[in-house]
């Protein structure tokens, strides 16, 4: 079943989101991000995308606290990103209530230790962040360009037995535009076996359904939820109609 995957940005705590990626657009949308999560399980939503932007500026976890708050006061099955760095960071993440972690910068910068997680904790559990800056890996909170192409990227990880993994098109996340539909293809084509969650650009539920036709796995949602483009009926409906 494909998933709608709601995104929760955390900074300071709080529910934020920015445009490409850049922490100066910063918009505060909920103080109480518990809230926010409550009101996607009540709408339907069984999975969460929980997204430390403090812990990937600053490389090690921060925001454990709303994490752990999220994780016992609701039954959403939560994806953590951001700042999971050492094997300190993925056991705190992972006992704070995480049910998986997705890696980016950790794949590129210390791929023997991602590698060593994938092998510890499983496929189930981790998943290739493979977020894209004109077709090239960005990491760091989208800061800094690898310099890897992401189809080079996405293979070498898919033959070390990643099953998930979650793409953005930073050049399209919160700008509400539309996602990278043709992106999403590729990767589908290029790699059949993998589950890829589309992730920027969403704006309206057409956006969904056309990445739902693809046959892929899921999408996150973020700026057109808290922006009223999209309302939590509409998806509610969307789950309870597959």
């Amino acid at each position: 079943m494909f998933q709608i995957i709601p995104a929760i940005d955390l900074i300071d705590g709080h529910c934020v989101r920015l445009t490409k990626g850049d922490y100066d657009t910063k918009k505060v949308y909920n103080e109480d991000p518990l809230d926010v999560a409550k009101a996607f399980q009540d709408k339907g939503i069984s999975r969460l995308h929980l997204v430390d932007l403090d812990g990937a500026k600053q490389k090690k976890v921060v925001n454990l606290k709303v994490l752990e708050k999220i994780a016992s006061k609701t039954n959403l099955v939560i994806d953590f990103g951001g700042g999971v760095q050492s094997d300190e960071d993925i056991h705190a993440v992972f006992n704070s209530g995480a049910a998986m972690i997705t890696g980016g910068s950790i794949a590129v910068k210390n791929p023997e230790l991602f590698l060593k997680w994938l092998e510890q904790y499983g496929c189930e559990k981790i998943i290739l962040g493979a977020d894209a800056k004109d077709r090239k890996i960005a990491i760091s909170g989208w800061e800094e360009n690898s310099g890897q192409d992401i189809i080079d990227f996405v293979s070498h990880y898919t033959q070390k037995g990643i099953k998930y993994l979650i793409s953005t098109d930073v050049s399209k996340d919160g700008l509400l535009q539309g996602p990278s539909t043709e992106l999403y293809k590729e990767l589908n084509a290029q790699f059949p076996k993998s589950e890829i969650i589309a992730s920027g650009g969403v704006a309206e539920m057409k956006d969904i359904e056309e990445l739902a036709a693809l046959n892929i796995h899921g999408v996150i949602v973020g700026k057109a939820i808290y922006e009223g483009r999209i309302a939590m009926d509409e998806i509610q409906k969307f789950i309870l109609g597959q």
